[in-house]
């Protein structure tokens, strides 16, 4: 993505958001709380579980600087709660913000530009994961705190009963679903799912999509590039020739593919032990990771699947006591142990990768010992992403449109999937009162 900053986005910004009630709005930090008198307090919106436990750790040790953190819903709700309480000036000090919420966040003025008072600290994550927190710019609008690189996961047990060979390509993934189908016709290797535009996002990534650039004060929307066509021509013709299923994740039929062995595959992110672990009970042991296929031999990068980050309001009345907290938390060993514990998360900080809580890992795949070690090296080539304004539009339109064409089952029908979720993207941004270049 070009160089972008707040005023370049807010030229270009229209985001016409109905009103949403404002609920325990407000930040502590007002005049008084910077006087000798008393510390600083800061107010954390965050959805994370055990936010408060790992704030909690700060405040024992930072008696100055006071940190309260309220639960909040994740997803489309907070970002438009965010906006709401930016456009009253009743923010927090800082939030919890998907990485493709930021530009929608940054265009509403809504988070501030830390980068003076966190210099140094973009050598603590890979360039890819920093990158989507200053929109390709000089600017620093958050710090990343999770991340989710995409990994290939395989039953190891069935690949070797059926002769099959780990893919390192997409070329190999691809015979390596028909080599089975023709062993176990019963069997597939994976499943082409329409209910999370997450995965496919990061396997668009991967393959150098770029969904939103920007220019000037113009959006230019690539969700149809040449890079995503390539993943969807891909996919739509293994479910169109039957190579591999057509049915959603996450559904107690999916559940059931996976526990006995009906699907012996799922190209997912590092934090799919924990839903392998509910999803499939039986096959526990059974699994391995590896890096995801390349489109050519010898590449080696990755998409990403998920991820947050902390950034600091532009209604903090103390940036500084604020962007000091966020670094803590996603860069002090102490607190990413506790993030990890108490969050479930994959820290976004590559020292943490292979450290504390992670140097174990995971029950699930206590067969697999240096499982975070080769996480940690594939998270280091996430390729980087390019986010707009209304991610949340195109992923609703991914949902619908390729969930037909996955009932459908033709190639055609992939295409034209595609071309119905650029150009409701496009059609959106047009209504809200983007610039968008034709």
């Amino acid at each position: 993505m070009p160089q972008i900053t707040r005023r370049s986005l807010a030229a270009a910004t229209a985001v016409l958001l109905g009103a949403t009630a404002l609920t325990a709005c407000g930040s502590d930090s007002g005049d008084e709380a910077g006087a000798a008198s008393g510390p600083v307090k800061l107010t954390y919106w965050a959805w994370a579980p055990g936010m408060d436990k790992v704030a909690a750790l700060w405040n024992a040790e930072h008696p100055d600087i006071q940190v309260t953190v309220q639960k909040q819903a994740s997803g489309d709700d907070l970002v438009t709660k965010i906006i709401t309480a930016a456009k009253a000036h009743k923010g927090p000090d800082l939030v919890q913000a998907e990485y493709q919420a930021l530009p929608t966040l940054v265009s509403n003025d809504a988070l501030a530009d830390i980068a003076k008072e966190v210099q140094g600290v973009e050598k603590e994550f890979a360039p890819g994961i920093w990158q989507q927190t200053t929109l390709g710019g000089d600017a620093v609008y958050a710090l990343p705190q999770d991340s989710g690189p995409l990994m290939f996961f395989y039953r190891e047990d069935l690949f070797k009963e059926y002769g099959l060979t780990v893919p390192t390509t997409w070329d190999a993934f691809a015979e390596t679903a028909r080599a089975l189908k023709k062993k176990a016709p019963k069997k597939s290797l994976t499943t082409f799912s329409a209910n999370d535009a997450g995965l496919f996002a990061g396997l668009s990534q991967q393959a150098g999509a770029k969904w939103w650039t920007f220019e000037g004060d113009t959006w230019k929307v690539g969700v149809d590039d040449a890079a995503t066509k390539k993943v969807t021509d891909f996919w739509g013709g293994l479910v169109a020739e039957g190579a591999i299923d057509n049915q959603p994740m996450y559904t107690p039929a999916w559940n059931k593919a996976l526990d006995t062995g009906e699907q012996i595959a799922w190209v997912s992110a590092v934090w799919a032990p924990g839903t392998l672990t509910t999803a499939a009970p039986a096959t526990k042991g059974k699994w391995a990771m590896a890096p995801l296929p390349q489109w050519t031999e010898g590449e080696n990068a990755t998409g990403s699947w998920g991820g947050s980050s902390t950034a600091v309001t532009t209604d903090s009345q103390h940036k500084e006591a604020a962007a000091k907290f966020a670094v803590w938390l996603n860069t002090d060993p102490e607190a990413l142990a506790a993030l990890v514990k108490e969050s479930g998360i994959y820290p976004a900080a590559t020292a943490a990768q292979t450290s504390g809580a992670l140097a174990k890992a995971p029950d699930y795949f206590a067969n697999q010992p240096d499982f975070y070690t080769k996480a940690a090296e594939i998270a280091k080539t996430t390729a980087p992403a390019a986010w707009g304004p209304n991610v949340n539009v195109a992923y609703t339109a991914f949902k619908d449109e390729f969930g037909k064409a996955a009932k459908a089952k033709t190639a055609a029908a992939f295409a034209q999937a595609l071309t119905a979720v650029r150009d409701t993207t496009v059609n959106d941004l047009d209504k809200q009162g983007f610039e968008v270049a034709k």
